[in-house]
């Protein structure tokens, strides 16, 4: 046996590569059960529920890659300013007559149902086939520095969220300004 030739073997669950894997698929199963309860309630008080649900899995991946203070925005921004203007709306807006108000037509799940899956299965040959590499580290992640990174190099996404939140906020008060008697 060639003493230069190091043998790896997978992790096993009980290692901290195995752990860490495992909190990983956790956390990511949380978002995808959030979005899946989110798109398929039939009531929107539930689809609101699941929202927060994924957008709490979301915070947590952030968390998860090491971000802590992306992470408290996540949670502070999406389930706390978006997520229950959301809520009041729905609170304000008149009673739902029917449940469900989306096509009903004999394609419309079907078809769904297979792109979802043509997707799903082109991201998962996707990153099986790609070589993750570790980056080394850029930063220390301090505020001060994610702060001017947001406002220089990453100026379009920082107004693009800006704009995503001021959707959300007209939206709501679109829904809202109808009231509960129409």
């Amino acid at each position: 046996m060639n003493p230069s030739v190091a043998i790896t073997e997978a992790p096993g669950l009980f290692t901290a590569d195995g752990l860490t894997g495992l909190i990983f698929l956790i956390m990511m199963a949380v978002t995808l059960i959030g979005g899946i309860i989110s798109c398929c309630a039939e009531r929107l008080v539930r689809a609101v529920a699941g929202l927060i649900v994924c957008f709490i899995g979301v915070a947590a991946l952030y968390y998860f890659l090491n971000s802590p203070f992306i992470a408290m925005m996540q949670m502070l921004i999406y389930v706390g300013a978006v997520c229950i203007t959301i809520a009041f709306a729905i609170m304000l807006a008149a009673p739902e007559e029917s449940k469900k108000n989306g096509p009903d037509g004999p394609l419309s799940g079907p078809l769904g149902f297979i792109t979802a899956g043509l997707v799903t299965i082109g991201l998962i040959v996707m990153a099986m086939r790609a070589k993750f590499t570790s980056l080394p580290k850029v930063s220390d992640g301090t505020i001060k520095e994610m702060g001017i990174q947001l406002l220089t190099s990453y100026s379009m996404v920082f107004e693009l969220i800006s704009i995503v939140l001021l959707i959300a906020i007209i939206g709501a008060l679109v829904l809202a300004r109808a009231g509960r008697s129409k």
